[in-house]
């Protein structure tokens, strides 16, 4: 359903992602995982069309998105919930929702909130309370639940459990797994070998801006022997 053939970027002079080649299939999560600064997010930048500096062939559903501008790749069914300032915090908890369901007629509009509200409860308690006071918690649940809205074919997420206490990493887990029961393809950065366990079907090892590997996470037992299986660390 998705396809990503040799990208390359470039931040300045600095050649950060070197000839990656990835798949997600239709309703499949699948995710990216590395030590910081290997290029993880900026491949998820580059598919998303927010790097100017990029080349390679980005496929979905045999539609090639390469050169077009993000909110064009949008239209399309890519959807991007990135790491960092993911809400829009002047605006309530419904807003923010609503700016992801603008492109659905009016009765979708009204589905996605329904929806949004049955996966995060806690949204719907809070619809009214502007987003820039929730917890970073809240606003990771809130950053999802709108890219979803999009109703996208694939969602790039970057770092969804980042600074979440265990239980808000389950229920983020959980809504990705929900999101691939309904089509959705998945392609996950994460630290959290737990959430990347439970919602991935496989996942890519990224090293210095190259693929090292590709895993199913039942092939590990902890995030050590991951680390050490793809990074080659003999103490872990």
């Amino acid at each position: 359903m998705f396809e990503v053939n040799d990208l390359h970027a470039y931040y300045g002079k600095s050649h950060v992602v070197q000839g990656i080649s990835l798949e997600v299939g239709r309703g499949e999560a699948v995710g990216l995982m590395g030590r910081n600064g290997v290029g993880k997010t900026t491949t998820l930048k580059s598919i998303a069309g927010l790097l100017t500096r990029t080349h390679g062939r980005i496929l979905l559903e045999d539609a090639d998105l390469s050169g077009m501008s993000p909110h064009v790749r949008a239209r399309r069914g890519l959807g991007y919930v990135p790491e960092a300032q993911a809400v829009f915090p002047e605006m309530t908890v419904e807003e923010n929702i609503r700016i992801g369901a603008l492109i659905q007629s009016r009765a979708n509009q009204a589905q996605c909130l329904d929806a949004a509200y049955d996966l995060f409860p806690i949204l719907s308690e809070r619809r009214r309370q502007l987003a820039g006071t929730l917890s970073g918690g809240q606003q990771k649940m809130l950053a999802l639940a709108r890219g979803l809205c999009l109703r996208p074919r694939l969602l790039l997420v970057d770092e969804p459990s980042e600074g979440l206490m265990p239980v808000n990493v389950e229920l983020i887990a959980q809504a990705l797994k929900k999101a691939t029961q309904e089509g959705v393809g998945i392609l996950v950065v994460d630290a959290s070998f737990d959430l990347v366990r439970t919602a991935c079907a496989r996942m890519y090892a990224m090293d210095r801006g190259v693929l090292v590997g590709m895993y199913r996470p039942a092939d590990f037992s902890s995030p050590e022997m991951l680390a050490a299986t793809y990074l080659g660390d003999k103490d872990a």
